[in-house]
């Protein structure tokens, strides 16, 4: 069996491509900084694991998802290799994205945002107003065709 459960913080704004065609398909990468359970010389570290979302899944994570952004995954490990410009071989290592889904409230998001300035980690969200006071949001009725789950 091959499945993957990561938290995390998003690195960085996902990157965004669709491929050619006529039915393009959107695919989306980025890494997740997932903290190690056990501290190296009382410091915390993590590791960063690249991965990759494909079609509506990629598309929410373009609409959505941003730098600093905790949120929770699964998926599976797929392994490659490709022979770089050098002519040496490559081998990469990613996670390929079954299901994704916000790991902590707006409110908890704006509150590291603002704790890591450096990091502009504010997530792109329908307006604050849409917000209730724990910090959800509030779904419109009739949005249901747009949300990458049913």
């Amino acid at each position: 069996m091959n499945k993957v459960i990561l938290m995390g913080r998003l690195t960085r704004d996902p990157e965004v491509r669709y491929s050619a065609g006529e039915n393009a398909l959107a695919i989306a990468r980025y890494t997740l900084a997932v903290d190690r359970r056990f501290r190296r010389d009382g410091e915390a570290t993590a590791d960063f694991i690249s991965c990759v979302a494909f079609g509506r899944s990629a598309e929410f994570a373009e609409k959505y998802f941003r730098q600093g952004l905790k949120i929770a995954i699964t998926g599976r490990i797929q392994t490659g290799s490709y022979t770089n410009r050098d002519g040496q071989k490559v081998y990469t290592t990613e996670v390929v994205v079954e299901d994704q889904e916000f790991a902590e409230s707006k409110a908890s998001s704006d509150s590291y945002a603002a704790s890591h300035p450096h990091q502009n980690a504010a997530p792109s969200m329908p307006s604050p107003s849409a917000a209730s006071a724990d910090g959800f949001m509030n779904i419109p009725d009739g949005i249901d065709e747009e949300l990458p789950f049913n």
